[in-house]
């Protein structure tokens, strides 16, 4: 679904993150109001020739032509960024997908009163099923943090949350796609141990992860109210799911979640 958009937005980096926003912003809005910059001139040049966006030779150049300025770089480079282009960045909206770079660090870099919106997404919004967390500081208004909704549902779903749960966020959903490839290919080996061809156990246990997920999402419904109407009594489903919960599986998941947590709350200090 479309939406309109009046202002025009800037993405400093094109990398995997940077492209999968571009992408997904040029299908919802006017690809003329995007501007793309990245150090890799052959690289910008090509996501925005297959996007119809207008590519920028310098920083300068995007953040003169920009109202939102969208920072996808890597956390080691973008507070120096940020720093380089304080003068250049008055008056502009600063959205940083940077992991562990706080709102206050990016304050203290800037030489005015900014709207800085931090914003945690996840790697599948690669393919437009991301989810994207975002924090905004307390000078951002009601329409601005409407108008980075909107730029975020471009690329999947959107919430918003304190600053103080960016560190959990990262544990859950930022980190959470590498459990959830875990939990498949459990299910691919399984299958395969049992008889089924790889290729089959992968769209087998591939789609039954992505039809469960979706169940809970459009029913709103309890994940364990859904899982006790697959598992009949004296089946073969609760044989499996006692063995499961009998090796730890649920605590074994909250704690990869906490010690991920624990862990993006070091760096961040670092």
């Amino acid at each position: 679904m479309n939406f309109k958009f009046e202002k025009k937005i800037g993405l400093i980096g094109a990398g995997n993150m940077g492209e999968a926003i571009i992408n997904g912003l040029s299908k919802k809005i006017d690809p003329t109001q995007l501007n793309i910059y990245d150090i890799d001139k052959d690289k910008s040049k090509l996501i925005s020739e297959k996007n119809n966006t207008n590519l920028c030779l310098t920083t300068n150049e995007i953040i003169e032509k920009s109202d939102i300025i969208i920072f996808a770089v890597k956390p080691n480079i973008v507070l120096n960024l940020i720093d380089n282009l304080s003068n250049s960045l008055n008056g502009k909206i600063v959205i940083s997908i940077a992991a562990g770079i706080t709102i206050k660090a990016m304050e203290e870099r800037l030489s005015h009163k900014h709207q800085i919106i931090r914003v945690m997404p996840n790697t599948p919004s690669l393919v437009g099923e991301g989810i994207s967390v975002l924090s905004p500081n307390s000078s951002v208004t009601d329409e601005t943090l409407k108008a980075s909704q909107e730029i975020f549902s471009a690329i999947g779903e959107q919430t918003v949350l304190k600053e103080e749960l960016m560190d959990a966020v990262t544990g859950l959903s930022g980190s959470g796609p590498a459990y959830v490839y875990t939990f498949i290919q459990g299910l691919i080996d399984g299958g395969v141990k049992m008889g089924i061809p790889r290729e089959i156990a992968t769209k087998l246990a591939s789609q039954t992860v992505l039809g469960s997920a979706k169940m809970i999402m459009e029913n709103g419904e309890n994940p364990i109210s859904l899982r006790g109407k697959v598992t009949s009594p004296g089946g073969t489903t609760i044989e499996a799911v006692h063995l499961l919960e009998k090796a730890g599986f649920s605590g074994i998941v909250m704690d990869a979640v906490e010690i991920a947590t624990n862990r993006s709350k070091i760096l961040g200090e670092k």
